[in-house]
């Protein structure tokens, strides 16, 4: 297999932020680094064993060789691995190059990375037992036109994670498809600067997720009919925490009401069914210029971390949260999960932003938080005054008055050294 000579990639700078000001110059578009290749890669013949020829070429590749999967849907009864630099592995298109997996052996993912530099494009994972495609420690590593679905109805038998890049830097993904996923459509964990941008996430629990993860930009997506939109979190006891710097812009985050699937004990089974944005115990999080539309507990949420923990390093509490230039249309009308008893001291439903009100953890002094909405007075506030945690709905004490926090000013750049 010939070699493909990896142009010089330069490196790009997708975001450098100022605020409700700020402009982002996505300055790496598709095809912006584009890689020269010498000579077109030949593609795997299809046939009967198409999975033991494909394992073999992952297995045999040579750091920078590109491996071209035909047309066709081909049944898989395990898990694919990659472990080498530099490859690029791609289908015809999303519609055409089909890994089905619902013969699969085993519960582990369809693919797993391991490898810096890794491009996965125009190919669809159905069905699988564990997660779609997971990447781990894989720097530098982008998704490009990848479908990843579960078929048929939400269920909680579905595996975790559609896209699922972990303990990465310079993760992209882009105009893919995930659906079905029992946790997160599309999930970035322990991570530093990402991009999504682009993608579609329907019937999920959440359809994307940044957890743990510093300097991300989710862009341009279209994140419908899951259970919650867009989820930032910070999550305690894991490698990786303090979480901040992430922007959430011009998405479309509309009619996520599906039921909450996820399988008991799971984070994400605490999200309440019809959130658009839920913002829990991250750092610097700024919310601009999204559509939110009918989602029926609330369009952002901002909460603490509510479970107990142990892990002294860990900040429960949300702060330096700026919210500007959204529109919000037809939310909170049927709140569900423990936003409901709130919203039935409030008429019965809730307004498009929603804070907790959360301000100190146990016994220790209230924390500044600095929250600040820069948006018309005709979009709705509550701040249901928690306090503290665990919930105590006696103690609430909701206003409507907005908190007099400041702009959080400049983010940092997010940087892809290869978008090629």
């Amino acid at each position: 297999m010939r070699n493909l000579l990896i142009a010089a990639a330069s490196i790009s700078v997708l975001a450098a932020c100022g605020g409700a000001d700020e402009t982002v110059a996505d300055g790496a578009e598709p095809g912006s680094s584009v890689a020269e290749a010498d000579a077109p890669a030949p593609t795997l013949e299809a046939g009967a064993d198409f999975q033991e020829r494909l394992q073999t070429a992952l297995i045999l590749a040579e750091e920078g060789s590109t491996i071209v999967m035909p047309a066709g849907t081909f049944e898989m009864t395990d898990g694919l691995t990659l472990d080498v630099h530099g490859v690029t592995l791609r289908g015809a298109s999303q519609a055409q190059t089909i890994l089905n997996f619902s013969q699969q052996r085993g519960s582990g993912e369809g693919l797993l990375v391991t490898s810096d530099d890794v491009t996965l494009s125009d190919f669809t994972i159905q069905e699988t037992k564990g997660d779609g495609i997971k990447s781990k420690g894989a720097d530098r590593i982008i998704y490009r036109n990848i479908k990843v679905e579960w078929l048929g109805d939400p269920d909680e038998a579905s595996g975790a994670y559609g896209i699922y890049p972990v303990e990465s830097s310079e993760v992209l993904v882009e105009a893919s498809y995930v659906r079905g996923a029992s946790d997160a459509g599309i999930y970035v964990g322990q991570s530093d600067n990402i991009v999504v941008r682009d993608n579609i996430a329907e019937y999920n629990v959440a359809g994307i997720e940044i957890e743990n993860s510093t300097n991300a930009l989710v862009n341009g997506n279209v994140v419908s009919n899951n259970t919650g939109g867009i989820l930032v979190f910070d999550l305690p006891d894991l490698p990786v925490m303090g979480g901040n710097s992430t922007i959430v812009r011009n998405n479309a985050i509309q009619n996520n009401n599906t039921r909450n699937f996820a399988p008991p004990g799971n984070i994400v089974a605490g999200v309440p069914s019809g959130t658009g944005v839920i913002i829990m115990a991250n750092d610097k999080v700024l919310v601009k210029d999204n559509r939110f539309e009918n989602n029926q507990t609330a369009d952002i949420l901002i909460t603490a971390y509510s479970q107990e923990f142990s892990d002294e390093d860990y900040n429960p509490l949300p702060r330096n949260v700026e919210i500007t230039g959204n529109t919000y249309d037809g939310s909170g009308e049927n709140p569900q999960g423990d936003l409901a008893q709130f919203a039935s001291i409030m008429g019965g439903k809730l307004p498009p932003i929603v804070w907790d009100g959360v301000t100190r953890w146990g016994d220790e002094e209230n924390s500044e938080i600095n929250i600040f909405i820069d948006e018309p007075e005709s979009v709705g506030y509550v701040n249901l005054g928690l306090g503290s945690y665990p919930i105590d709905v006696s103690a609430a004490a909701p206003s409507m008055d907005r908190p007099g926090g400041e702009s959080i000013g400049a983010m940092p750049g997010i940087v892809l050294s290869r978008t090629e």
